[in-house]
């Protein structure tokens, strides 16, 4: 039971520390935080009370700096302005439910798009990507780990955390067919089958490494721990990162954006590409929306479809 001095220490925490804390996602709160920081600061709010005070010309007025550049201000992505505003707004939308506020001043102020119906995340080619699961060779424990990172990307659109956090007891199975357990965005759980192909590379992987019986433990390891990281505990992403960025040099991948995002956004086009039902594709992705998805779908925009290709002289 909490004493009565602690029960009036929690009864005292400001409203905002309140609803920071109750964002589960590190990632997200540690962004949200951000935001609002930035936009107190912009407002010049020294006082709680003072959030009474902000109405929609000055949201309106901090994405206008927001969207800028120069010396007085920053020029940001429509996307990265949009989840400002949206931090912002969520943090209003619990001040008025705490009735700290009357309203929530970010409710009608226009979002920036992105003037496409494409997400800006590159994709790779077909031919591409399987230069890139091919490119791990021999027969190291290195080479084996890092050809079933790579196909755990490419065959089921994992995010870089997602994947960087699987353990060997996240992969079980649900009637007959093995899932991948993920715990994605927003502390939400979905369960995505497993690819022959990524499931034959991880088995041989987990056969060399030796802990496959380690039921709790990471999935993907170090191999070394020449930066003096402890073998059993998980690869980091940026881990995952330099493998990719070294391993698309080797396949001769130039495009600019490669990025483990590139492979999630890989993985999706070619499922769409080949019929995959989007509201599936959605699920499987692990969006709230359909909209999201959407940005994925590049079906219309095969360089190969392209009028260029049918032009003959």
């Amino acid at each position: 039971m909490l004493s009565a001095e602690q029960f009036q220490s929690l009864a005292d925490v400001p409203a905002a520390a309140v609803w920071l804390a109750n964002i589960h996602n590190q990632h997200t709160r540690r962004a949200y935080k951000g935001d609002v920081e930035a936009f107190i600061a912009f407002c010049g709010i020294e006082t709680p009370e003072e959030f009474r005070s902000v109405n929609r010309a000055h949201v309106i007025a901090w994405r206008a700096l927001l969207e800028v550049s120069g010396p007085e201000g920053r020029s940001l992505s429509p996307a990265t302005i949009r989840r400002k505003l949206s931090a912002v707004s969520s943090l209003f939308d619990y001040l008025c439910n705490e009735n700290a506020v009357e309203s929530n001043p970010v409710a009608g102020v226009k979002r920036p798009t992105e003037g496409s119906n494409e997400g800006k995340t590159p994709a790779l080619s077909d031919a591409q990507a399987r230069a890139l699961l091919q490119a791990p060779k021999g027969d190291s424990l290195k080479a084996y780990r890092d050809r079933a990172i790579l196909a755990t990307y490419l065959f089921h659109a994992l995010r870089r955390s997602e994947v960087a956090q699987l353990r060997v007891i996240d992969m079980r199975e649900r009637r007959g067919v093995v899932h991948f357990t993920v715990f994605g965005k927003g502390s939400k759980t979905r369960y995505v089958p497993v690819h022959p192909a990524a499931l034959s590379a991880i088995e041989d992987y987990l056969r060399l490494a030796g802990h496959g019986d380690d039921r709790p433990g990471a999935l993907f390891r170090p191999v070394s721990n020449n930066a003096g990281d402890k073998l059993e505990q998980a690869i980091t992403g940026d881990g995952i990162y330099k493998m990719l960025k070294r391993y698309g040099a080797l396949a001769g991948i130039t495009m600019d954006g490669l990025c483990l995002h590139a492979l999630r956004a890989t993985a999706a086009t070619n499922a769409l590409e080949h019929k995959a039902d989007i509201a599936y594709v959605q699920m499987w992705l692990g969006h709230a929306s359909i909209a999201t998805t959407r940005l994925y779908d590049r079906r219309r925009s095969r360089p190969e479809d392209s009028p260029t290709f049918k032009v003959s002289y």
